[in-house]
């Protein structure tokens, strides 16, 4: 089911679209063929992925192709290959991503609009957006990517961009898959589904694991740095025939990783960046995610289709972790040697402090989507009502070091920031308009209203006391979006448009606090012929008030780790390419993809309040990003791909071109990732995988505390199976 079902009549366009069918499945081996297809019963946003490709807007879409082939099991690996997108790693496994689009950063992808299968899937995209939840990408069938002013259908971050991921669909017949990876580090991957769509009632069953040891080593322990996830996934569906279709989703996953706040100081990742201090040995993430959808689809008939879906969400987790050695790591980058030795643990401490970043988020709604095709013009209403709430409260566990060893001294009760709660109640409504004015014009118009409340109550060590202080905040807002395409012959298509965005403020803030606003265009030429496509796409945003949402996992420019902090006007501006082909020889194919973004960020006006000067940069944005995907195909069934990424440095706070210093950028990295897969049978197939085959580890975050790496190389195995 495609909300959008944009209808697009001309023929000119038809032929751009089957002009580029041919070259936009890179790999061009499909699992969905041996699995009898698919029954398309998830609400995307964009469609197949030729259809990016005729959007009136940006988009794009990591096919089902690409994640399978490429044997991806890491969100970030998956969208460096996405012009406009910005990563930030912080662990090497893509547990937490960090994900930036456009206008908007990438701190714990809290600006941009995350979904699943049309649902929102952030803990609490209101009150509490930072994205300390991701979804299992193994079970995901590709991922979309909506830019430009289309994304007002879905909110409510409307600045960047959208990511919606699509689960694996019901098979339209009684079908399924088994495949298992296996790599260094005692990294295992399993993923199993089968289901029936081909009678009234439709089902799917899922499951997914992962564990790894991780490449980290922790200084004196014998406890790995690895990770254990568990997924699991329900489908019921109905079909009624003329009264509509019924499609229940249960979802459910428990992850528990041993991961830290605490990096390394320069020297010693330049020693060794897989190495872990041991104070940060009894660092581990807890958590548990249930989601629960219901949708009822009903095509009244030819040009009318209704959808609404009811969504539930729950999200628990405790980070018990290092609270504050960050101190240790500046010291030692600033100079200050004899802070080397607590590092190190051959000095004792007292007072250590371990946080237990215990939260429990609830988030659910109803929305809405009425369609309606009317001649030319389709058009799409769309109402949700939604509320989220965060729960927080962290008590601290105090420690001391003593020869190397960790002592537990005492508890102490959460109160202030750290026991608190915060609910937001939000109702947005939208209508947009595609209309095809001629067989070469296209216009799509979208108005969006947002009104939300959000509170925060923050207490003292009882609640039963009542709240210490209390946060109310309230906005409504009106944001409109025009976007335009039009042919200028069989293969060349120009588009361009313009949208407000706007950027919900979270929990904490303030009620006279302004909203982050941003005036947001783009303007760009695509062109197709034959095995051929290409694009380049130019964007620009203008904020009013740039602002940052601070978080302990990515503390503002000012340090704050709580609220928000407004740096100032601010313009972010690029330019993003790619190009796409395959050639053809008797018994091969090459297939050829390439991507890449400029992006300019910066502060332009003096600010008094935050300090600020005209020209300083913005943070975690890479002026330059690329990805180069190619291979060989042979008909014999042995297909090998290389994939080349590279993400440019990036400074850690706002202004550090300025004021940063040497300790404020993380490095450019390029990674070489290598498969080979060979078909042994109808329906299986086996594959090699090298990661980063140059074996490069570079400084890719320097948030929240100290340098980071990437994964090493990497070496792994695996088999797929369809029955």
């Amino acid at each position: 089911m495609n909300v959008t079902r944009l209808k697009h009549k001309t023929s000119k366009l038809k032929k751009l679209v089957v002009a580029m069918f041919s070259v936009v499945s890179i790999p061009t081996y499909t699992f969905a063929e041996e699995t009898g297809g698919y029954l398309l019963d998830n609400i995307e946003i964009i469609g197949q992925k030729d259809r990016a490709k005729v959007l009136p807007g940006s988009g794009y879409v990591v096919d089902e192709d690409q994640l399978k082939i490429e044997a991806i099991d890491d969100i970030n690996q998956a969208l460096k290959t996405v012009p406009g997108l910005y990563i930030r790693e912080e662990e090497g496994a893509g547990l937490r991503p960090n994900i930036g689009i456009r206008g908007a950063t990438s701190e714990r992808s809290e600006k941009i609009t995350l979904m699943e299968d049309g649902i929102l899937i952030a803990p609490a995209p209101y009150t509490a957006p930072a994205a300390y939840y991701f979804p299992t990408i193994l079970r995901m069938q590709s991922i979309e990517v909506l830019k430009g002013a289309s994304m007002l259908k879905y909110g409510p971050q409307t600045t960047g961009g959208v990511l919606n991921m699509i689960s694996t669909p019901i098979p339209t017949f009684l079908s399924g898959r088994v495949s298992t990876f296996f790599g260094e580090n005692n990294q295992m991957n399993s993923h199993i589904y089968f289901g029936d769509g081909s009678g009234p009632f439709k089902f799917l069953f899922e499951g997914v694991s992962r564990q790894s040891d991780g490449f980290k080593r922790i200084d004196r322990s014998n406890r790995d740095s690895g990770y254990s996830i568990s997924d699991y996934v329900v489908k019921l569906g109905l079909d009624t025939g003329l009264t509509g279709k019924f499609l229940f989703k249960a979802s459910r996953t428990e992850q528990t990783s041993n991961e830290t706040y605490l990096g390394l100081t320069d020297a010693d990742f330049n020693a060794n960046p897989n190495r872990r201090y041991g104070l940060s040995t009894i660092d581990q993430m807890t958590n548990k995610h249930e989601g629960y959808n219901l949708t009822y689809s009903h095509e009244i008939d030819d040009s009318k289709n209704f959808t609404v879906t009811a969504y539930k969400n729950y999200y628990q987790r405790d980070w018990f972790k290092l609270s504050g050695g960050g101190k240790y790591i500046d010291a030692v980058n600033g100079g200050d040697a004899s802070q080397q030795g607590i590092l190190d643990g051959i000095t004792d401490v007292a007072g250590l402090t371990y946080k237990h970043n215990n939260r429990a988020y609830d988030s659910e709604g109803v929305q809405a989507n009425l369609n309606i095709m009317i001649d030319n013009h389709d058009i799409d209403i769309g109402v949700r009502k939604h509320e989220d709430n965060m729960n927080r409260f962290q008590p601290q566990d105090k420690y001391d070091q003593v020869s190397g060893a960790y002592v537990y001294q005492s508890t102490v009760t959460p109160s202030g920031s750290n026991n608190r709660f915060e609910q937001a109640d939000a109702t947005t409504m939208f209508i947009s308009d595609a209309w095809q004015v001629n067989d070469a014009l296209l216009v799509n118009a979208v108005l969006r209203y947002e009104d939300y409340e959000t509170s925060r109550k923050q207490y003292g060590t009882d609640r039963s006391d009542g709240p210490a202080s209390i946060k109310n905040h309230e906005t409504d807002i009106l944001l409109p979006g025009l976007s335009v395409t039009y042919d200028i012959n069989d293969n060349l298509q120009t588009l361009a448009g313009y949208h407000k965005g706007f950027t919900p403020l979270g929990g904490g803030a303030d009620s006279d606090e302004e909203v982050e606003e941003s005036a947001n265009f783009e303007a760009g030429l695509r062109y197709g012929s034959g095995n051929l496509f290409v694009e380049g796409i130019y964007f620009y945003s203008d904020f009013s008030d740039k602002s940052e949402l601070c978080s302990v996992g990515s503390p503002c420019s000012n340090g704050a780790t709580a609220g928000s902090f407004v740096t100032g006007e601010a313009e972010i501006s690029g330019l993003e390419f790619q190009v796409v082909n395959m050639f053809e020889g008797d018994t091969y194919k090459v297939p050829f993809a390439f991507a890449c973004t400029y992006t300019k960020a910066e502060i332009t006006g003096n600010n008094n309040a935050s300090g600020f000067q005209d020209g300083d940069k913005l943070p975690h944005v890479p002026e330059t990003t690329f990805s180069l995907r190619t291979g060989i195909e042979f008909a014999s069934g042995w297909d090998n791909y290389a994939v080349m990424k590279h993400i440019g440095s990036m400074g850690d706070v706002t202004g550090f071109n300025r004021t940063g210093g040497a300790f404020s950028e993380t490095d450019s990295l390029f990674i070489l990732d290598l498969i080979s897969r060979y078909q042994i049978a109808d329906n299986t197939s086996v594959y090699l995988k090298v990661e980063n085959a140059f074996d490069d580890q570079k400084i890719v975050s320097r948030s929240p505390d100290g340098a980071r790496p990437n994964k090493p190389r990497t070496v792994s195995t695996g088999v797929v199976m369809n029955f």
